[in-house]
């Protein structure tokens, strides 16, 4: 009898403690995470990486101001308003093709920057501000070359300097601005000139509509189509393109 209730208890005891195994046995065999923390960023390292990410923050900034995209998204704005027509191309489009032509105009200067800021830099040769430095020169070069003379000496004349006498004695909050409005004057020399024969065509519409009696046709009934026409048979997108490529010299 008392063997008995000895394996009676034995059983309940092996019954009882195999989920305790099998819990046991299914902690085991686990996969474990180990987080290791290891030292922070030193103070240079912190700066550096501050400094890197307010240049991401300016860099549309830069593309806006310090290639050649403002003198091309003008006239292209201006070609669309010539022709007449209010969203077509869309400004998705213009922006999309002023961007692009803007890396083929500024692809000597980016090939500069690469060579002599960015190659050095991830290559450990030159720190960021030396990289940054660096990446400066090939676009003040740019700059430089695209400003008209009397608008850099308005902003030195502004900023109480005398008059340089190289590229490295004029400071860059001078030169980007003396750069803006030279595009800007560029652009709208150029946009004249694309006005002219659509203003022509307006005129002669206009005439002969008033000629004719039809005082109550709108005129831009008429010449929309024929300058569209005109615009498609002189190909004129190419020869927009062209001026404007020849045009940073």
């Amino acid at each position: 009898m008392k063997r008995g209730l000895w394996v009676g208890a034995a059983v309940g005891a092996l019954v009882a403690g195999t989920p305790a195994v099998a819990w046991a046995q299914t902690q085991a065999a686990a996969p474990g995470i180990t987080v290791t923390l290891g030292p922070g960023p030193g103070p240079n390292q912190a700066v550096s990486l501050l400094a890197l990410l307010a240049l991401l923050s300016l860099l549309p900034a830069i593309l806006v101001t310090m290639t050649a995209f403002t003198r091309i998204v003008t006239v292209l704005s201006f070609t669309r308003s010539a022709l007449g027509l209010q969203n077509t191309p869309p400004n998705q489009v213009l922006i999309g093709l002023a961007l692009f032509l803007t890396l083929f105009v500024m692809s000597p200067t980016l090939n500069a920057i690469n060579h002599q800021a960015l190659q050095p830099y991830l290559h450990n040769q030159l720190t960021l501000t030396a990289a940054i430095g660096a990446a400066m020169g090939p676009l003040r070069t740019f700059m430089d070359r695209q400003t008209r003379p009397e608008d850099l000496a308005l902003f030195l004349h502004l900023l109480h300097l005398p008059p340089p006498h190289s590229l490295s004695q004029v400071p860059t909050t001078a030169l980007i601005p003396a750069f803006i409005i030279s595009e800007l004057r560029t652009a709208f020399e150029i946009g004249i000139y694309i006005y002219i024969p659509f203003v022509i065509i307006d005129l002669v519409v206009s005439t002969i509509l008033m000629s004719m009696g039809m005082m109550m046709v709108p005129p831009t009934l008429i010449s929309l189509p024929l300058k569209l026409l005109v615009f498609v048979l002189a190909n004129g997108w190419d020869l927009v393109v062209q001026s404007l490529v020849l045009s940073f010299h």
